[in-house]
């Protein structure tokens, strides 16, 4: 597997055993770790880890220093025999001066060397008593192994095989300074940074110290790797934890074990893609220039095989974790709830419009309403909830929307659309066996045209009930379904429609509503537009002309938010789909998701105003701008 041309890169932070001052077994580890794992791209270890950070006054002993170029040497050799590239922490003497610093070495070569630049000197650190900073250097260059190496926190280190990715270093404390290295990394262009540090533990400091590096990661769209000391540093009064982090753009994607007492290994790919695309839109990168001049320096990371991707792919990027389930679909409610009170006050308007089908849109369209009249303490009978059966209509579907209906104690109105449909098509000349788009659509056109002229009636509005998923594929009749006077779910996905109205199930209502709402659930997607089977049971069903849900809102969010190609959609889809679809599903649907998504860019464009819920919205208005012309040929694998 080749994740290099999909732009992944795979890093690992190490916090190795080791033993305090004990440069041979210190090196001895390292070696062993760079010969067990020669899978990644680049590895870090942490602050000082060839000596050990606790060393104190033994950092002035020549002995000590001595060994250190000794060890320097074992581990080249052995970068050179693995091809590894790594960041290692080590004392080093440069005019009459001892700085802290990192060393980057690449296939057995030392490429260069980076001294902390803030030195912590308060509670229990004292580095200012062993060690000079960043601002005390005086030359651009340190002799190692007698041979003069690119020296000073001035380095960039930039891959020769892909001029894009470049990364920086920063050590420990430089991450909390007021005017941190990181900002001019970043605005240099680095996409990742990798911090070696020796943060010790309290109560509480892992969780800031975390907080820290997410909001970092997510503020300058770049992947931030941290490599902690381990258990092995802890000494006299200080305890440390191993506890390392590899984060990209404010999502965590891999954390190591805490208190190990094995060399903890800490390993996950990082999508330069994604990184690229995030500032591409961040205005901050185009309109703010580094204060720094940085020395480039070129590093030889070569494409590999991986023979598994380190990286957590979900299948339904659009929800947030378990974990997180009640906070995020809270404020999804809320967002939608207060969105219609909004346009409900603005207008001075009581009466609220809704076709309900027992499908899980117009279910949570109903929901949504509910909630905002309990809110703004209006009548719920200025409710009206519109059942239309027709051509298509199941008792299964029916029923739960009536049912609905009357355990939320609204208004319901039952009006069949049969014969108006069958006369409209004595008047364009249609034969009604002929169960084509015309049969399909005027049954569409003829339940939003009941809606409006209900609305009028009763001083209302119509509320839409059309998705975010069917926006994207334009899976809505022009002038029928896809217009109302407010579109309350045009911003919510499929996928997160149907965990929502599971959660309003759990959290919000009696069981006798929650069952109906949960069978809406588990019911077919269907537009009900073509008749059922002899049993009364739904044929026409969407995901079978469409795809599967799952797919198209997983090809939308990457197309969308990364603006990824076709290709790596299909890569990750591969990933995260392997145990559900075969390759055939998975081929067919993103092609055809491409071909819909520019063909119906002109219903998009006439869409009705509508919250956006998510980080991806679709209104011409807000997010997704797009000439309803454009080819999709680019896009479609020949």
């Amino acid at each position: 597997m080749n994740i290099r041309k999909y732009g992944f890169y795979r890093f690992a932070t190490v916090s190795p055993k080791l033993n305090i001052a004990d440069t041979e077994y210190n090196s001895d580890i390292i070696c062993s770790v760079l010969e067990n794992n020669q899978q990644s791209d680049i590895l870090v270890f942490p602050e000082l880890s060839l000596t050990s950070y606790s060393c104190q006054d033994l950092f002035f002993q020549k002995n000590l220093i001595d060994n250190v170029f000794i060890a320097l040497e074992k581990i080249c050799k052995i970068s050179e025999k693995t091809k590894s590239t790594l960041i290692i922490g080590a004392p080093l003497i440069s005019e009459n001066r001892l700085f802290n610093t990192a060393i980057v070495i690449s296939s057995g070569k030392i490429l260069g060397a980076v001294p902390k630049t803030y030195l912590a000197n308060k509670n229990e650190y004292y580095e200012n008593r062993w060690f000079a900073s960043e601002f005390d250097r005086s030359s651009d260059t340190i002799n190692i192994l007698n041979q003069k190496i690119p020296f000073g926190a001035d380095l960039i280190f930039e891959n020769s095989n892909d001029k894009n990715f470049r990364f920086g270093i920063e050590i420990c404390e430089d991450l909390w300074a007021i005017k941190s290295p990181n900002i001019d990394l970043a605005l240099s262009n680095c996409i990742a940074i990798f911090n070696l540090s020796a943060s010790n533990e309290y109560l509480g400091k892992s969780e800031i110290r975390e907080d820290y590096i997410k909001v970092l990661s997510q503020k300058l769209n770049l992947a931030y790797i941290y490599a902690n000391a381990g258990i092995y540093e802890s000494t006299t009064d200080t305890v440390f934890s191993g506890t390392s982090y590899i984060y990209e753009n404010g999502k965590l994607l891999k954390k190591s074990n805490s208190f190990s007492f094995e060399n903890e290994i800490c390993i996950a790919d990082i999508d330069t893609e994604i990184l690229r695309s995030e500032r591409l839109k961040n205005s901050s990168f185009s309109n703010t220039r580094s204060s720094k001049n940085f020395r480039i320096i070129s590093i030889n990371l070569a494409e590999k095989e991986f023979e598994d991707f380190k990286r957590p792919i979900s299948i339904v990027p659009f929800i947030p974790k378990e974990n997180d389930k009640y906070k995020v679909y809270s404020e999804i409610s809320q967002i939608q709830v207060v969105a219609l009170c909004r346009r409900l006050l603005h207008i001075s308007c009581k009466n609220v419009i809704i076709g309900i089908s027992g499908g899980l849109d117009s279910t949570l369209a109903l929901l949504v309403v509910f909630k905002a009249f309990k809110k703004l303490n209006y009548d719920l009978k200025g409710i009206f909830a519109v059942t239309m059966p027709g051509f298509g209509t199941t008792n299964r579907t029916k029923n739960n929307a009536i049912e609905l209906a009357k355990k939320l104690d609204i208004t319901l109105l039952e009006i069949p659309i049969e014969n108006s449909v069958k006369l409209h098509f004595k008047e364009i000349n249609h034969n009604e066996n002929i169960h084509n788009t015309v049969y399909e659509n005027a049954q569409a056109r003829r339940r939003t045209h009941i809606l409006m002229d209900l609305a009028n009636k009763y001083n209302g509005i119509v509320l839409g009930t059309g998705d975010l998923s069917e926006s994207a594929l334009g899976w809505c009749t022009f002038s029928g379904d896809h217009i109302s006077m407010y579109g309350i779910n045009s911003g919510i996905p499929k996928t997160l429609i149907r965990n929502s109205i599971k959660w309003y199930a759990e959290e919000f209502f009696d069981s006798e509503i929650s069952n109906i709402l949960l069978d809406i659930c588990d019911t077919p997607i269907s537009p009900e537009l073509l008749p059922p089977d002899k049993n009364d049971k739904i044929l026409q069903e969407t995901e079978q002309n469409l795809g599967p849900y799952l797919l198209n809102d997983f090809i939308l969010y990457y197309f969308i938010r990364y603006n990824f190609s076709p290709n790596k959609i299909k890569f990750l889809a591969d990933i995260a789909f392997k145990n559900m679809f075969d390759t055939n599903i998975i081929n067919n649907t993103i092609k055809q998701f491409f071909k819909r998504f520019f063909q119906n860019q002109f219903k998009r464009n006439a869409i009705p105003d509508g919250p956006k819920i998510c980080e991806i919205s679709l209104s011409p208005r807000s997010d997704w701008k797009m000439p309803s012309d454009a080819e999709f040929n680019l896009w479609i694998e020949k």
